[in-house]
């Protein structure tokens, strides 16, 4: 494993901020986790050193979050004095059968539970007792250290490529001295306030360079009006959006959770996407949007078209650790008969939604945002969340097998964070697999076993439809 350059910025970012903030109602949560299924146990003296040597050298493992000076800048990153691996890692054993129902539940449950906000916001669980000797670790994590393809790229510190893993130094974080991190409250307000200057600063600059640039090439102004007509609309489709969600079955909302796993095979589902000119993910996709229409259907409640939740990487680097993605919306049709029409459809639909011009300046909404009073920036956030159906996800690992502490990894099922939608379907694609976890609110949806099957079921039929 090459080792990736680690993102250490004192402050979060405003995406991450807002995250952070919202999350004082837990409808919003953004922790997500995973479970990676293991051959069998494994060694935990080597995973607890492996685990501290990992968090030396991403900062976000070993650090607590402070909160900015009156919320002018976002809250920043700070050194946990009392840091201690064995609060991060845990061991716990599955009563007999030990069967995968009842991991899931476990895992579920994990997750839901908020974080300790005065620690590093990461617990990993190693899970004994499951069926023919195999072991399952648990990993939870809040969305404000990394994302989905960050977390990928910052496990390769404690992942192997062979059974036997390399011998390592065992060491411990070292303390900082008292008061080394710990601001004074007039430090706190002049770097706060040095911080929202920058970054107002930053924005002049740019709408001066801009002017400049229109004045020295004056028949670019003719153009203008219509970019600036599409940021608008961009923004109103991203940012505003006034509508319900439209699905009448699942308009509650709670905090009951479940947890359903699939499994698709990799080859078959890319080359099936490829035969018709699109990706893995809009095959994906397409499957989980049918999916929805089906149960809808067996409910008595079709619909013609459900608005989907989607992350947009903006990652252009190989780092570890930190977040690099903008939240998109996108209404996709529920009601076209031919799967490979379907397929089509939702390709173009997705590939207009990653050319939004309001993903280039989401930080700037979000900077803007966090500048609210809480309890007005929740009620936003929740009305805006509410327009929404689901939420998806795509995660990609490694193409062959895999070690943890010298347990060799059977399967990652995602756990992706609901944060007030009706149901999130995260895939993690690893060793010619794609596994799934569709985690549901139990309140919203009434059959989350019946939503799993017919994912499934969409997923072969998209297979079979393109002759792959």
């Amino acid at each position: 494993m090459r080792e990736r350059t680690v993102h250490a910025d004192r402050r979060m970012n405003d995406v991450e901020a807002l995250m952070w903030n919202v999350e004082k109602d837990p409808f919003l949560s953004s922790s997500f986790g995973n479970i990676t299924v293991l051959d069998r146990a494994p060694d935990l003296d080597y995973l607890r050193a492996r685990l501290l040597q990992t968090a030396s050298r991403i900062p976000r493992l070993h650090q607590r979050v402070a909160p900015g000076f009156g919320r002018v800048a976002p809250p920043s990153w700070q050194d946990d004095p009392d840091f201690d691996i064995d609060f991060h890692l845990r061991h716990v054993a599955l009563p007999p059968p030990g069967s995968m129902r009842q991991l899931e539940h476990l895992a579920c449950s994990l997750v839901a539970d908020p974080f300790d906000r005065t620690r590093p916001l990461w617990e990993f669980t190693v899970v004994e007792g499951l069926a023919d000797g195999r072991a399952a670790l648990i990993q939870k994590m809040h969305h404000t250290i990394t994302d989905g393809e960050g977390g990928i790229r910052m496990s390769e510190q404690f992942i192997d490529i062979t059974r036997q893993p390399p011998t390592i130094e065992v060491h411990e974080l070292p303390r900082p001295a008292d008061g080394d991190d710990e601001d004074s409250l007039l430090d706190a307000a002049r770097e706060s306030f040095g911080h929202s200057w920058r970054r107002g600063l930053g924005v002049l600059q740019r709408a001066a360079s801009g002017a400049a640039q229109t004045a020295a090439h004056p028949a670019e102004l003719l153009g203008l009006g219509g970019e600036v007509t599409d940021l608008a609309r961009s923004t109103v489709r991203q940012v505003t959006v006034t509508d319900r969600a439209h699905s009448t079955l699942w308009r509650d909302r709670s905090l009951r959770r479940q947890l359903e796993t699939l499994d698709v095979p990799f080859d078959e589902a890319k080359r099936a996407a490829k035969s018709v000119g699109a990706s893995l993910n809009d095959l994906f996709v397409t499957a989980a949007v049918r999916g929805a229409a089906t149960y809808h259907v067996a409910a008595g409640a079709p619909v013609e078209s459900l608005r989907m939740a989607m992350p947009v990487s903006t990652r252009r680097d190989g780092s570890a650790s930190g977040n690099s993605f903008v939240p998109t919306r996108v209404v996709l049709p529920a009601d076209v008969d031919d799967p490979v029409d379907h397929l089509l459809a939702v390709h173009e639909l997705l590939s207009a939604t990653k050319q939004e011009k309001v993903i280039g300046v989401v930080g700037a909404v979000a900077g803007l945002a966090n500048l609210l009073p809480t309890s007005v920036l929740v009620r936003f956030t929740r009305q805006q969340v509410e327009t929404i159906d689901f939420t998806t996800s795509n995660v990609r690992a490694a193409p062959f097998d895999l070690y943890i502490a010298g347990a060799k990894l059977e399967a990652n099922y995602p756990i992706g964070p609901l944060a007030g939608t009706a149901w999130n379907l995260t895939m993690m694609s690893y060793r010619g697999t794609l596994h799934m976890g569709l985690h549901v609110d139990a309140g919203a949806v009434a059959d989350p076993e019946g939503l799993r099957d017919a994912i499934a079921l969409a997923h072969e039929e998209l297979i079979t439809a393109t002759g792959a």
